[in-house]
């Protein structure tokens, strides 16, 4: 009987050191495991900052490139915003505004002489009215565009690109003053041809009265 009960007491105690043992067992890899990931949590820490601190050079090298070369051309785009006397006294500029009074003193002298002849309908009048108003519009506009290009600060452009840029508003607004001539013209035929006709026919009436 007291063998039994030895046995059984030998017993426990060799499964209660068997568990702790177990148990310790599991605590040390279970350490082992977290050391392993606290060294590779400090790895990517170090590899983190290493690249920060690359691309923070890198970025400092791209920015002080970057200001370098604005630095470099300043003085050459400021420059491109003054304008020279050159421009601002090229004789195409005066042509441009006198151009336009011209179309403006021709198209309401027209417009006039149209509305008093008494040989156009009202309909006539008012398509002749919008041509007018259209030119008008578009003449206006080449004087916005010639300001913008012979006033300081506005524009970034050489001599040689304003002077282009100039005879080009010059040749649009020419075009318009030869159009408006050319529409006057046509409208100053029709109204002799109505008057032609309208003598004609009064003529026939006395010669046949």
């Amino acid at each position: 009987m007291k063998m039994k009960v030895l046995i059984l007491v030998i017993f426990f105690l060799t499964a209660g050191l068997s568990s702790k043992v177990e148990a310790q067992a599991t605590e040390l890899a279970q350490l082992a495991l977290n050391i392993e990931k606290l060294a590779q949590f400090k790895q990517i820490l170090a590899d983190l900052k290493k690249g920060y601190e690359i691309l923070s050079g890198g970025y400092k090298t791209i920015k002080d490139l970057s200001e370098g070369n604005f630095n470099l051309h300043k003085v050459f785009l400021d420059g491109l915003l003054e304008v020279s006397p050159t421009v601002k006294k090229y004789k195409r500029v005066a042509d441009i505004v006198d151009y336009q009074i011209m179309l403006v003193k021709e198209y309401k002298a027209a417009l006039a002489r149209f509305k008093t002849s008494g040989w156009f309908s009202v309909d006539e009048l008012d398509y002749i009215s919008k041509v007018y108003d259209n030119l008008f519009t578009l003449s206006v506009k080449n004087l916005d565009d010639l300001l913008t290009v012979v006033t300081a600060k506005k524009l970034r452009m050489s001599d040689d690109e304003r002077l282009k840029a100039i005879d080009k508003i010059f040749e649009d607004m020419e075009d318009k003053l030869v159009f408006l001539r050319s529409f006057n013209n046509s409208n100053s035929i029709l109204m002799g041809q109505r008057l032609k006709e309208s003598n004609e026919i009064k003529g026939m009436q006395h010669y046949y009265k």
